[in-house]
């Protein structure tokens, strides 16, 4: 450890997870005049690629997509959706619990040709 002038002490840590999921630690620090534990979580999540969605349907008519959420970790997810876009229509908040998977319906409502 190193104490030099300020309050500060650098902890450099190094996790290399080998699969995804939701990973604890404490951290026991002792001195002869402190005792200090921290707790540490470090939620590590599946590479993905990035994904891109294509809507065709007929002019006017509405399309709706179920996009799978699936939640790997040790925790219930609650997610809150913001749509950028018109014309996009979905949940404000959807809730995904531990080893589950919920699929998120983004729903496409073309007022035009476009």
């Amino acid at each position: 450890f190193f104490l030099g002038g300020s309050d500060t002490v650098e902890l450099p840590i190094k996790f290399t997870p080998k699969h995804a999921g939701c990973y604890h630690c404490q951290i026991l620090l002792k001195s002869s005049w402190d005792i200090r534990v921290y707790e540490i979580e470090c939620v590590v999540n599946r590479e993905q690629a990035d994904a891109q969605l294509e809507f065709v349907t007929p002019a006017y008519q509405t399309v709706t997509q179920e996009i799978p959420i699936s939640n790997m970790s040790s925790q219930d997810w609650k997610f809150e959706a913001v749509l950028e876009g018109q014309c996009f229509y979905g949940p404000p908040v959807i809730n995904v619990r531990v080893g589950e998977t919920a699929p998120y319906p983004l729903t496409f409502k073309p007022v035009a040709e476009c």
